[in-house]
C-alpha cells in the first residue's frame, strides 16, 4: 500500500489521512455518505450528486469495473459527483460488461478522489454531526493542496452551502429532445400508427436519471425531455397525457421557475413528482421544506406504502424534505412515510391527479419494488380516473 498522500478535511476542522486516487487537484464539497452495496457507477454518474463528496460505506469499491450502459447522466456516462470517498479501490475488475477500470475511469472523467481512510468512522462522525463541507487536498500539487491544515479549513469554510443553492439549472438539459420508442414498429404498419398515439408524457429535467428515462418508455410512453425553466404554456402546448417533474441537485426552495410551473400545471394535466420534483411540488402547494442532517442516500431505504398497507426497500438520494404538517390538508394525502426516521415520503392530491414521491421508483441502482409508482402514474391518463388517483379512497 503507498503511502498516505491526502487528506480529507471536515469543516468542523476532523480531518482523515489516506492516498489520492483518481485526477489531480482539490475538490471542494458537500460530504455526504451512501450506504448502497453495489451500484458505484450509478452513483458516480447521477446528477443528484452535482456538488458533493460521496462516501461509500461498503468496504471494497471498483471490483466489477465500469460499465456505460448503467450510467445515469442521460445520453453519456459522465461522472457528475464532485468527489469519491472509499476505504479500498479494488485492484481488479472482474465483469463481462466491463469497459473499463475504476480508477481508469476516475482519470478519464477528471474525478478527484481518496482511499485507504476509515470510512466507518467517517460515516458515523457524519450521522453525529451532519452532512457538511468537505476537501480532498492532495499533498504537493499546487499550493492550495500544499497548505497548512488551518488554511485547508479556511478553504472548506469558504465553500458556499448545500442550503440556498440552485444546481437545477446547472444539470438540465440545455434543448429539449424526444426519447426513442422502446421496440419501435415497422415503417407502414399498424403499430406504426398506435406508436403516433403513444400518451406523451413530458419530463422537467432537474437532473434526471436515465433510470426514469428506461422506465417510462417501459409502460407505452412517448417521452419529450425539456429544460428546467420551461414554463407551464409551453409544457401544455406540447399537449402531454401527463408530466414528470424529475429530481435533481441542491436546495428545491431556490428553483422557482420549477415551482412556477407546477403551480400553473397542477389540476391542468396529470404531474409525478420525483425526489427533488416531489419537493418542487410541495412548495408549489404552499408546504415548507427544510434540510435533513444527513440525508437519505442509499438503496435499502424502507418506505411504508399507506394505500397498499406493504413496505417498499427504496433509493433514495435526497439531502431537504417536505413537512408535512405545512401540507394543505383539504385535497393532499401522506401516501408514504420513512420507516427509518418517519419523514414524508410521497403524498398525492386526488381532486387534481397528482402524485409525488421522495425516493426513486426507478432504484438505479437499488431494489425495483417501487416501479409500481409508474404505474399509478399511467392509470391518471384513463378517463375513469378523472377526478381522482389510483391512491384515492379504496371502493
Amino acid at each position: 500500500m503507498r503511502a498516505f498522500d491526502a487528506t480529507l478535511m471536515l469543516e468542523d476542522g476532523r480531518s482523515f489521512r489516506g492516498r489520492a486516487i483518481g485526477a489531480s487537484g482539490v475538490v471542494l464539497g458537500e460530504v455526504v455518505f451512501n450506504t448502497s452495496m453495489t451500484g458505484y457507477q450509478e452513483i458516480a454518474t447521477d446528477p443528484s450528486y452535482t456538488g458533493q463528496i460521496v462516501v461509500f460505506t461498503a468496504p471494497q469499491i471498483g471490483n466489477y469495473g465500469i460499465c456505460d450502459a448503467d450510467a445515469q447522466t442521460p445520453r453519456r456516462n459522465r461522472a457528475q459527483l464532485s468527489g469519491i470517498v472509499i476505504r479500498e479501490l479494488s485492484p481488479v475488475a472482474s465483469n463481462w460488461r466491463s469497459r473499463t477500470s475504476l480508477p481508469d475511469w476516475l482519470l478519464e472523467q477528471q474525478v478527484i478522489g481518496i482511499a485507504d481512510i476509515d470510512t466507518r468512522a467517517l460515516t458515523r462522525h457524519l450521522r453525529d454531526s451532519g452532512a457538511m463541507r468537505g476537501g480532498i487536498f492532495p499533498a504537493g500539487i499546487g499550493p492550495a493542496a500544499g497548505a497548512s491544515m488551518a488554511a485547508q479549513l479556511e478553504q472548506v469554510r469558504a465553500w458556499p452551502s448545500m442550503e440556498g443553492l440552485n444546481l437545477a439549472n446547472k444539470v438540465t438539459t440545455a434543448e429539449p429532445y424526444t426519447l426513442p420508442n422502446a421496440a419501435p414498429a415497422p415503417s407502414g404498419s399498424a403499430g406504426a400508427e398506435d406508436e403516433r398515439a403513444r400518451p406523451r408524457v413530458v419530463v422537467i429535467d432537474f437532473g434526471v436519471k436515465q433510470g426514469i428515462l428506461r422506465c417510462l418508455p417501459q409502460r407505452g410512453l412517448a417521452v419529450q425531455v425539456v429544460p428546467a425553466g420551461i414554463s407551464a404554456d409551453e409544457v401544455l402546448a406540447l399537449r402531454p397525457a401527463g408530466v414528470v417533474l424529475s429530481n435533481g441537485p441542491g436546495d428545491p426552495a431556490p428553483v422557482a421557475s420549477g415551482v412556477e410551473a407546477a403551480q400553473r400545471l397542477l389540476g391542468r394535466v396529470p404531474l409525478l413528482g420525483i425526489c427533488l420534483g416531489h419537493q418542487i411540488l410541495g412548495l408549489a402547494l404552499g408546504a415548507q421544506t427544510y434540510k435533513l442532517p444527513f440525508g437519505h442516500h442509499g438503496g435499502n431505504h424502507p418506505v411504508s406504502d399507506l394505500e397498499s398497507g406493504g413496505v417498499w426497500i427504496t433509493a433514495q438520494n435526497h439531502g431537504f424534505a417536505v413537512d408535512p404538517d405545512t401540507l394543505p390538508g383539504s385535497d393532499t394525502e401522506v401516501t408514504h412515510i420513512s420507516l427509518y426516521d418517519r419523514t414524508l415520503e410521497g403524498f398525492a392530491l386526488r381532486e387534481r391527479r397528482a402524485i409525488a414521491v421522495q425516493f426513486h421508483p426507478e432504484g438505479s441502482p437499488g431494489p425495483s419494488d417501487a416501479e409500481a409508482v409508474f404505474d399509478r402514474f399511467v392509470a391518471m391518463f384513463e378517463p375513469a380516473t378523472l377526478g381522482r388517483t389510483t391512491l384515492g379512497p379504496k371502493s
